[in-house]
């Protein structure tokens, strides 16, 4: 099975938004009715969330207002309302608010060779009822530059690659400094990053000047560079390659200032685990071939770390996960590569090349 896709032919914001939501009309309906349910679960009431999109819209507005006009788009084509596809780009910000935990979640490697592209990995995990929310979509800048992201329904973004030669990878963080009063949503800053930067300094700048609620790590990759960047209300850190050209990240943060306020330590330890055995496999996701850099992923629990991830059904929605993408980028090309499903199901017939 393939992820379904979609190529916008409209440049302005808001007409460009109204397309997209016209064409997934249904996927957009069904991904607002998962994540309402899921809210629902984890304790938030209706008028609260909807509470949180008016004032995620508002941020929106405030730092990008053309992403605001997008999302209005998006809403109009869809027949919903704008702040509830707000909703949907800041579910991570309302998971933060509604102080919502688990153990899933995914894992990125990236890895700069002497010669060559870079070489990038990662499982994207999540709610299992939540599986049929992805979407490639492509879309072109007024400039020219065109954007390919896998995202879900009604997000503007999510991992991606520019014909700029820039890409990024995305994974949660949970920082002391979460909270309630809801900012910019982190999927508008990776948005932002893939429209406007061109190299890992630019992401940087744009990181740093969004005010933000909740906390997430934006590994960007260029053919020069590249860092995680790690995003919380407490601040934003940099955190680059080793001197080998290696860079991994899972769900905890890396730098020493802003890992004083971690919250995975003690809910999601798993996270370290997935890290060791990354470290652990250098050599196979230093590979050229993406195929074998994603087997070098695999790994189950109980008997490792749980890198590629099979939900308990036994467990409510909100504590139920999956590996549901297995990504890499290819930066030359400006595409990427996407297999439905974690790295267990992964053969060289199951990419999805975009």
């Amino acid at each position: 099975m393939t992820f379904p896709t979609f190529t916008s032919s409209q440049t302005d914001p808001r007409a460009r938004g109204k397309e997209f939501g016209t064409h997934l009309r249904k996927q957009v309906a069904a991904n607002l009715a998962g994540y309402t349910d899921l809210f629902r679960v984890a304790g938030a009431g209706d008028a609260q969330v909807r509470a949180w999109g008016e004032r995620a819209l508002e941020a929106s507005a405030a730092w990008a207002p053309s992403l605001a006009e997008e999302i209005a788009g998006i809403a109009a084509g869809a027949g919903v309302e704008p702040w509830q596809v707000a909703v949907i780009n800041a579910r991570t910000e309302i998971l933060a608010a509604i102080d919502m935990v688990g153990h899933g979640e995914c894992s990125t490697s990236v890895v700069l060779p002497e010669d060559g592209p870079p070489r990038t990995v990662q499982t994207w995990d999540w709610h299992d009822h939540l599986r049929d929310a992805p979407v490639l979509w492509e879309y072109e800048q007024t400039s020219g530059r065109v954007v390919r992201t896998f995202t879900e329904a009604g997000t503007l973004a999510k991992i991606g690659v520019t014909t700029a030669g820039l890409g990024v990878h995305f994974n949660i963080l949970r920082h002391d400094s979460d909270h309630a009063g809801l900012g910019v949503p982190v999927h508008l800053i990776a948005r932002r990053i893939l429209d406007e930067a061109s190299t890992v300094e630019e992401a940087v700048d744009l990181a740093r000047s969004a005010r933000v609620s909740a906390s997430t790590v934006i590994t960007v990759v260029t053919e020069s560079g590249a860092a995680s960047i790690e995003i919380s209300p407490a601040g934003v850190a940099a955190v680059p390659p080793g001197p080998d050209g290696v860079l991994l990240h899972c769900n905890h943060f890396l730098d020493a200032g802003l890992a004083a306020g971690e919250r995975h330590a003690t809910e999601r330890p798993g996270t370290y685990d997935r890290m060791r055995h990354l470290e652990d496999n250098v050599e196979g996701l230093s590979g050229a071939e993406l195929n074998g850099r994603a087997l070098t992923m695999l790994s189950h629990a109980p008997e490792g770390a749980p890198v590629c991830a099979h939900p308990d059904l036994s467990q409510p929605i909100n504590q139920r996960w999956e590996t549901v993408a297995t990504i890499g980028l290819d930066l030359p090309a400006g595409r990427l590569r996407a297999h439905r499903g974690g790295p267990c199901q992964v053969t060289e017939a199951t990419w999805q090349t975009f």
